[in-house]
């Protein structure tokens, strides 16, 4: 008897403890959700080749895994975040694959490593060109090569001196005045305004780049590094030797425009998620006035998550199929009851 009411008095205790925890929000008892539409109302259904529990909407039809994913995704947002950050960071594609068969026991294929890195590169992308830096009138452009498909490839940057927001890059096989002319287009039109200063290397097609596109209101100052503070093109030198550090994971690429795009992506990286010291732990857009939506990789695809209206009227409600197998019996007997037409093969009188 003694031993049961101990029993008895713990479970109380127990059960106590449990009430308080959910009624402090220490311990959410949340059901399993679809993420299709939405609705609560699924049931198990049995488990993949991992040995994970699959789970079937009665709403949709939709067959899916309970993890944090994107519709029609496995890997979790958190995973694809940190896959797209450790690549704009620095590591190598078999060095990330490495890394994720050894925390989640997975095999990553090339395939859908470039199938995520270009979807959500390209959104960030979209996302970022819909916002205008404060920048300020003196910028920094230079001129850097890079291997890629086994050519020589010149990569172009323009960066403002005051926020350290990179403004554009652009990549050609020739230093000509049309190459300069479109990285001036480039930056001019994101940062809506021309410069009053432009610092440069030596480069000829400068002159005449800058002309084209800023005028004579704009002051084009050839100079070079480790000269005076205020015309010394250091900023733009050290850029470059982290992109060549950076673009060292890109030998792979073999086209100009795929490369083009992935720098795009390293600009996002760069501009809005990576903190600089010599800007007090700052992104250059914070400094730059931008207010992105986005703190790092991982938010970028949390905003893409699918938002459905839960509504049964936007959604055709699921039957399972005894259901539907009766349902269309039923119909097609009343059909049969009601048709009097003898002539047609198949027809009951």
């Amino acid at each position: 008897m003694q031993v049961r009411r101990l029993l008895e008095q713990v479970t109380r205790e127990v059960e106590k403890g449990i009430v308080n925890d959910i009624l402090d929000g220490k311990l959410k008892t949340e059901r399993v959700k679809c993420r299709f539409c939405d609705s609560d109302t699924v049931w198990k259904y049995g488990k993949n080749r991992l040995g994970m529990q699959r789970y079937k909407c009665s709403k949709c039809g939709k067959v899916f895994l309970d993890v944090d994913a994107l519709p029609k995704m496995r890997v979790e947002i958190r995973q694809l975040g940190d896959i797209m950050g450790q690549y704009y960071g620095g590591m190598s594609y078999k060095e990330i694959r490495r890394q994720f068969k050894q925390q989640h026991d997975t095999e990553m294929s090339r395939s859908s490593f470039h199938r995520w890195l270009t979807k959500f590169t390209k959104l960030a992308v979209d996302e970022a060109s819909k916002y205008q830096p404060k920048v300020g009138d003196k910028w920094i452009a230079d001129e850097c090569v890079l291997k890629i498909g086994g050519r020589n490839i010149w990569c172009w940057d323009i960066i403002d001196s005051d926020t350290r927001f990179l403004l554009a890059t652009h990549l050609s096989s020739s230093r000509r005045t049309l190459d300069a002319k479109v990285l001036m287009e480039k930056a001019v039109k994101l940062a809506g305004k021309s410069p009053k200063i432009v610092l440069t290397d030596a480069l000829q097609a400068y002159i005449d780049g800058i002309e084209l596109v800023c005028g004579s209101d704009t002051t084009h100052i050839q100079s070079k590094p480790f000269t005076e503070a205020d015309l010394s093109t250091n900023l733009i030198e050290r850029w470059h030797s982290t992109l060549k550090a950076r673009t060292e994971i890109m030998r792979g690429l073999k086209s100009i425009e795929t490369a083009q795009a992935l720098l795009d992506g390293w600009l996002v990286h760069y501009n809005y998620f990576r903190p600089h010291e010599s800007l007090n732990d700052k992104t250059p857009a914070e400094v730059a006035g931008v207010k992105f939506p986005y703190k790092d990789w991982p938010d970028v695809i949390e905003g893409q998550r699918l938002t459905v209206n839960t509504e049964l009227s936007e959604h055709k409600e699921y039957r399972h199929p005894s259901r539907r197998a009766k349902s269309t019996c039923r119909s097609k007997r009343s059909f049969n009851k009601r048709s009097t037409n003898t002539g047609v093969k198949g027809v009951r009188r």
